[in-house]
């Protein structure tokens, strides 16, 4: 969990908004019961009276319960947002000095972490709050990075971090990954246990800059998500942080359609992305009413992102996937089973199954720990041997 300071006016996530529209929808209510016994009578306005108080409570009350869940699951963070406004992505944030380096990754503010210690950085690390542009596909948009406790630390100034990329479903918002998900916490009592190296993870949602379901896909003539993510991405924290260089120093990790893109830009980009971790995750290219047609109508482009189908008939991609499901519970649970049994090497799959669990943060949450230790174990870095955990919560 993070402390963060809640929306100004009324935002699309604002208790404000809650509020409004549960009083509305009341007094919305009341004025049924109220006026139902003088529109009981026959006749065209009468009839158009009832209707419309009908239609108009049952509006009222959708609309406070839709914002009560989008509150909770954060779909949505802005009217424009909702409304599909992204506008268009800030390229160049500035230059970083000599050179005239454009600068991609713009800070925005901190967050703290509810650890123990979770205000020192030092002790619990940081979330920062950034805007990250792409140079070559001219996409942007908000991430949250964690930085480890050793980031800020005297004795590892000097060290490069590996960096794992956490991508929500669609259409989720990379707050979740904070609010529902967790995966700062977890992260920083892991790393703090030693169980997993000092990290840092870059969380995002995988829509990048457009209200569009791409599926991490270079869409032709569209939005070019595959290039940001295995080109722009990289350049843009490499330049900001301190991160460890190569495939092996860097990983995707993701949830349901974040999953499936984990996975397969992992498998697409193998000189680029070391492994990749798919909780819940797909393995077919869809094509429905949120993606559109992603592939320009080729048959042929659309199997390129269909893995079962890159499994059966190209070379084997040397990366190492984690993917997840559960015996009862999760509709991948066949495909996950049968992914493992087409994979060989050089590309190795080790699969975690529960006994049960659904497509929810909950089931994701009691695999997570796992997933950051097995991620940790492939990414091959300079830590120092002498490291010492730092204590916090269990």
């Amino acid at each position: 969990m993070i402390h963060r300071t809640e929306d100004a006016a009324v935002g699309l996530t604002s208790l404000k908004l809650i509020i409004l529209l549960g009083v509305v929808a009341f007094a919305a209510a009341a004025a049924a019961v109220y006026f139902w016994p003088k529109l009981s009578r026959q006749g065209v306005l009468p009839i158009l009276g009832r209707v419309g108080i009908l239609l108009s409570t049952q509006v009222l009350v959708m609309a406070t319960v839709a914002v009560i869940g989008n509150r909770y699951f954060v779909f949505y963070t802005t009217w424009d947002d909702l409304l599909g406004h992204t506008g268009k992505p800030v390229v160049n944030f500035g230059t970083n000095g000599p050179g005239d380096v454009p600068k991609l990754v713009k800070e925005n503010g901190t967050e703290t972490i509810d650890v123990p210690q979770g205000k020192n950085p030092q002790a619990a690390g940081q979330i920062t709050q950034v805007d990250v542009a792409g140079r070559r596909s001219g996409l942007g948009t908000p991430a949250l990075v964690y930085l480890p406790p050793q980031y800020f630390q005297a004795q590892y100034k000097d060290r490069r971090f590996p960096v794992v990329v956490v991508l929500t479903g669609y259409p989720g918002n990379e707050r979740n990954l904070v609010t529902r998900l967790e995966l700062p916490k977890f992260a920083a009592n892991e790393i703090a246990a030693g169980r997993v190296q000092p990290t840092i993870y870059v969380m995002m949602k995988p829509s990048v800059g457009v209200a569009r379901d791409t599926e991490c896909t270079d869409v032709p003539g569209g939005p070019q998500v595959g290039m940001f993510f295995s080109q722009d991405l990289p350049e843009a924290i490499s330049q900001a942080y301190r991160v460890a260089p190569g495939p092996r120093g860097w990983g995707m990790l993701g949830d349901s359609t974040g999953g499936y893109c984990a996975a397969k830009l992992a498998m697409l980009h193998s000189d680029r992305i070391g492994a990749g971790v798919a909780l819940s995750a797909d393995y077919g290219a869809p094509m429905d009413g949120d993606t559109g047609d992603l592939y320009g109508g080729s048959k042929a482009y659309r199997n390129q992102h269909d893995l079962m189908w890159r499994l059966k008939n190209m070379p084997m991609p040397p990366v190492s996937l984690l993917l997840t499901s559960s015996e009862s519970g999760e509709p991948n649970l066949a495909d996950t089973k049968e992914f493992q049994r087409l994979a060989k090497p050089p590309l190795k799959v080790d699969t975690l199954l529960l006994p049960t669990g659904g497509h929810n943060f909950k089931t994701w949450q009691a695999v997570l720990p796992d997933a950051l230790r097995w991620m940790s174990k492939q990414q091959n870095t300079d830590q120092p041997k002498d490291s010492a955990p730092i204590a916090a919560s269990p």
